[in-house]
């Protein structure tokens, strides 16, 4: 399949963590990468390694793009990008990395065919990435977990002792630009708004989505509306579903606290739901559906409860930061859209919720209906902070909102960017702290991107941290 690259010039668009993560192998199937981005440092950086470079004026030149044999899309490049359109236009074909790293899987360039099970969903990705691995670990399988959590899956597939089966996150962007992809087993958790301005439209996000119900194996999130409609489209050899609630034949659920299996064998206990972590719904839903993946290829139960039982949630990922004076913060950055605060907001009984920044044209109206009643108060900030304010008045009118803006501190400047994203988030908790009283949870839960104000949402979740520990008891209670 990839002996159509020897020896051509394959462009490598993007110069990002995977589009590094490229030219290695395709050096190695002697091909030639040439790199192209939007940033003069990235191409000066490669050109310093000795790759060949080009700049989007180069490529958009009349028949500039003939000489390659493919592109190779970062996933953040857009399917209107001006040179994948021309691409497209002229026959090239285009690929994701992801794309590119299963046909070398499959071509056994670094060893036997690994068996591939893929995570997907708006939310929830991540933790039941690590949990997989966590319960293949437990199993003794060599495995690693890779893709969208940070590892690209051709360097864990250049690892010496190489592993037999990875764990793979995929993103929608991932996952549109890798149509061959046929993994061991996939699961969908769940499908909410979220990137509907790279897609165009729920419809084409699900799409992408479904690709991972494309293998031997498919699996989906029965509770969520959408990720149980896409079984029946899934082009999986088997479907099987997972829900919070008491599972039928074929399904994977909880029953007197237990987590069961009645999808892989007729009945069997899997784990406790008190030893899931994170706790809450989200975290049992995950817990379910690596579970579903790892049983799928035949890992015993006592593993799967081992695994679980030795998964942490990582930071930022609901986790808890502190206890004050009977007030628990808990920091949820990773709550990235609505439908991921909707669940960090519903695993609390009384929340001061910290939240803000780009809605990515999701809408917030049905999340704040939903969890009105657990709001004791709202502190906002960031692009889409008076979205959020318009629909806490809407839904939640007896429900205290503080709106950060330009004008809340010192050294904060117009336009947005010039904003010191410390001092807002200092501010942002000293306020939050000061409606808090024994029994509340003061919840960064964003329901939207960082990059407005922060490098991403680890750095907006340490901030958090940071305001948090710097709190102390005189804080709590007192609304500035």
């Amino acid at each position: 399949m990839l002996e159509f690259l020897r020896g051509r010039d394959v462009l490598v668009a993007g110069w990002g963590v995977s589009g590094r993560s490229l030219v290695e192998p395709l050096q190695d199937i002697g091909a030639r990468p040439v790199v192209t981005d939007g940033g003069g440092k990235a191409l000066a950086e490669a050109a310093e390694l000795g790759l060949q470079t080009a700049t989007a004026a180069d490529l958009l030149e009349p028949d500039a793009l003939q000489r390659f044999a493919l592109v190779i899309t970062s996933p953040g490049w857009r399917p209107d990008s001006p040179i994948l359109v021309s691409a497209v236009t002229e026959g090239i074909p285009v690929w994701g990395d992801v794309e590119f790293a299963w046909w070398v899987d499959q071509a056994r360039i670094y060893g036997p065919v690994r068996k591939w099970l893929v995570i997907t969903g708006t939310n929830g990705k991540t933790t039941t990435t690590q949990m997989t691995h966590s319960i293949l670990r437990a199993a003794g399988i060599p495995s690693v977990a890779c893709g969208n959590i940070g590892l690209p899956i051709l360097d864990a597939l250049r690892r010496n002792p190489g592993p037999q089966v990875l764990a793979v996150e995929l993103s929608s962007f991932q996952l549109h630009w890798a149509p061959s992809v046929r993994p061991e087993a996939g699961v969908v958790l769940n499908v909410a708004e979220d990137h509907l301005d790279w897609h165009g439209g729920l419809d084409a996000y699900a799409a992408a989505k479904a690709r991972a119900l494309t293998g031997r194996v498919g699996v989906v999130g029965l509770d969520d509306q959408v990720a149980a409609a896409l079984a029946r489209k899934s082009k999986a050899r088997r479907t099987v579903g997972f829900r919070i609630g008491v599972p039928a034949d074929g399904e994977l659920g909880v029953v007197d606290g237990k987590l069961l299996d009645r999808a892989f064998t007729k009945a069997a206990i899997l784990a406790e739901v008190g030893d899931i972590s994170p706790q809450g719904p989200a975290g049992v839903a995950d817990a379910l559906a690596a579970a579903a993946l790892t049983r799928s290829i035949d890992v015993a139960p006592q593993f799967v409860k081992e695994g679980l039982q030795e998964h942490k949630v990582g930071p930022h990922r609901a986790a808890h930061v502190r206890e004050l004076c009977g007030v628990d913060f808990v920091d949820d950055s990773k709550a990235t859209n609505p439908h991921a605060a909707r669940s960090s907001i519903l695993a609390h009984h009384s929340v001061i919720w910290v939240a803000g920044g780009q809605l990515k044209g999701a809408g917030v109206e049905d999340l704040v209906e939903e969890v009105r009643e657990h709001l004791v108060a709202a502190v906002l900030f960031g692009a889409d902070a008076a979205v959020i304010a318009a629909a806490l008045a809407r839904h939640a009118p007896d429900v205290p909102v503080v709106e950060l803006n330009s004008g809340d501190d010192a050294g904060m400047g117009d336009p947005f960017t010039e904003i010191d994203p410390e001092a807002v988030m200092a501010r942002a908790v000293r306020v939050a702290a000061g409606y808090a009283t024994r029994g509340d949870t003061v919840l960064l839960a964003p329901a939207a991107a960082s990059l407005d104000m922060f490098a991403d949402y680890t750095h907006r979740g340490r901030s958090f941290v940071t305001a948090v520990q710097a709190l102390d008891e005189k804080d709590i209670g007192r609304p500035e």
